[in-house]
């Protein structure tokens, strides 16, 4: 296999993200992506609610992740999903359903389960984990973007630089 340049990035991103992350939470973590990108996940509603399941592989680890979004009280729909193994009925990675797409979203999810050993896991108590978000709070927002950025290396890979309840999010490429 070649060692090019996007092997030598993850391996360089891997050990900047080990060094800063020793006691977070990957669940926190979750949740403050959530947050970071709520707008693309409301489709320009003002509240709302999303709901991430999680199930674990035989290792201990997260094997599938659902992150499903809820405009209106009981009424849900699948935003997305990440998957470490393959199935028939799906392949690895991060998808998008019923009209969601959030770039920067999968780009923390694509490399948050990848490296999800460098995190503090869940317990995986025999049943699917889940992780309730309620709309957020400016300061929410706010401290959830300083998680995220705090949680990966600015000059390897993608950060919001905007983070609140209606604010836009765009991504930046810090060199």
């Amino acid at each position: 296999m070649r060692n090019g340049p996007e092997v030598e990035h993850n391996r360089v991103l891997g050990r900047a993200l080990m060094k800063s992350n020793e006691n977070q939470s990957l669940e926190r973590t979750l949740e403050s992506a959530i947050v970071v990108f709520w707008a693309d996940l409301m489709h320009g509603a003002q509240t709302g609610l999303i709901h991430v399941e999680y199930g674990f592989a035989p290792t201990g680890t997260l094997d599938c992740l659902k992150v499903w979004s809820s405009l209106t009280r009981g009424h849900w729909l699948l935003a997305c999903e990440y998957w470490m193994s393959p199935s028939t009925f799906h392949s690895t990675g991060v998808r998008f359903s019923n009209g969601y797409k959030s770039e920067g979203l999968a780009h923390i999810l694509e490399f948050v389960m990848q490296h999800q050993r460098e995190f503090s896991l869940p317990p995986n108590r025999g049943r699917q984990g889940l992780l309730q978000i309620p709309t957020p709070t400016l300061e929410e927002s706010a401290e959830a973007g300083e998680l995220v950025n705090e949680a990966f290396d600015r000059r390897l890979i993608a950060r919001p630089v905007r983070a609140g309840v209606n604010s836009e999010r765009s991504l930046t490429y810090v060199s």
